[in-house]
């Protein structure tokens, strides 16, 4: 197997596990020592430049094995890493709602420390008054900000930010030296690789599994009556789903699928990173992998931003569809045409789907000039405002 792989399988079975991931990535490392892991990466980088790979893609190669290479240095430091677990079937700008995160503690290629909460348990401890941004206080009548919220902007170092600050006010202090926002999608396409995976009955695969895991740890453990002592060890059944999907990851057998799982997830931002080297944060951003909004950008472009506002897990039901038309015949400047189409395939509602709310931002050039509006289909336009 080559153990370069030890980055992105990390990523992939902490994103799976949420709560119990952690120590399974952490028994990864022990079992694999770091000196075989540092030398594969660098085996693997210098093998990259011989083979018939697109050069895009080489670059990829050496950013993913200068992050392995950061993450497992011996240098006697100990670093600390934020892990914000995304549930992207409640949409938010920055991913996903955030449900939970972790903080894990490497030292010299060894996880030595690792922490887990709800981000609503760091939240009943901020006493702070932050003031929301508006949609949310509008539309959910949200009277002060916080970490389960923080991820309201589409740019990824913004909401680094801000989930440092709120994790600041809920006494979790100090500067991370490295962030990744991981969505929960990435486990139907890890299982996509694996297999179904069966744990105490229950079958998780590549259509449904983040559905099958809500049902598994949400529906039936809801409410006021249920004992404490269930509700606590209702997610022990990650644990268990997460050891079996790394091992099965781990096979050798499977080092083109979960290298070409970890580019997939981070280039389509299910995965997103943040690190304090300058350096290395640089070539995150050459590569796209950052979530990092380009300002400097001067050419013509159109972002679809989607923020679910109290509309449970219902974007997982949501298929959307963009139109995108502009017209350099007309005096003047451009002129151009956005059409959103959204369709809701869920049959019915339950305890974690509703009719979809929510709040779309459309980002253009600086400059540009809202015309015209038109609505079809009884979609209800909460908020018009200018570009």
């Amino acid at each position: 197997m080559k153990k370069w792989l030890v980055f992105p399988l990390l990523l992939g079975v902490i994103a799976t596990g949420a709560y119990f991931a952690v120590p399974a990535a952490k028994n990864f490392l022990k079992e694999n020592k770091t000196e075989i892991i540092v030398r594969s990466v660098d085996a693997f980088r210098n093998v990259s430049k011989l083979l018939p790979i697109e050069e895009d893609k080489k670059e990829r190669i050496d950013v993913l094995a200068d992050l392995t290479d950061y993450v497992l240095r011996k240098d006697g430091r100990t670093r600390r890493y934020l892990l914000l677990l995304q549930n992207n079937m409640e949409l938010r700008p920055g991913g996903g709602f955030l449900g939970q995160y972790a903080i894990v503690k490497v030292k010299d290629g060894e996880v030595v420390g690792f922490f887990v909460e709800d981000a609503n348990l760091l939240d009943q401890r901020i006493t702070a008054k932050v003031r929301p941004p508006w949609p949310l206080t509008r539309y959910l009548r949200i009277k002060r900000w916080k970490l389960r919220d923080s991820n309201f902007s589409p740019d990824f170092p913004t909401n680094v930010a801000k989930a440092e600050y709120f994790l600041r006010l809920g006494g979790v202090g100090g500067k991370f030296d490295g962030v990744a926002a991981i969505n929960a999608t990435v486990l139907n396409e890890a299982l996509k690789i694996t297999g179904p995976i069966t744990v105490r009955g229950v079958t998780f695969d590549s259509k449904d599994a983040v559905l099958t895991l809500e049902e598994a740890v949400g529906k039936n453990y809801l409410g006021d009556d249920v004992d404490p002592a269930a509700k606590q060890a209702r997610k022990n059944i990650m644990k268990e789903m997460a050891r079996e999907l790394l091992a099965r990851l781990a096979k050798p057998s499977q080092i083109k699928a979960v290298s070409d799982l970890a580019f997939a997830e981070l280039d389509n931002k299910d995965i997103q990173l943040f690190f304090r080297d300058e350096n290395l944060q640089k070539k995150i951003d050459a590569v796209g992998w950052s979530g990092r909004l380009d300002d400097s950008w001067d050419g013509d472009f159109l972002m679809v931003v989607d923020a679910n506002l109290g509309a449970l897990k219902s974007d997982y039901f949501v298929k959307r569809r963009l139109e995108h038309k502009v017209d350099f015949t007309v005096e003047g400047a451009p002129l151009a045409e956005s059409w959103v189409y959204y369709n809701h395939t869920a049959k019915y509602g339950d305890w974690r789907t509703s009719d979809w709310h929510g709040w779309n931002r459309m980002i253009v050039p600086t400059g540009s000039e809202y015309l015209d509006r038109v609505k079809t289909g009884g979609v209800q336009t909460l908020e018009l405002k200018k570009f």
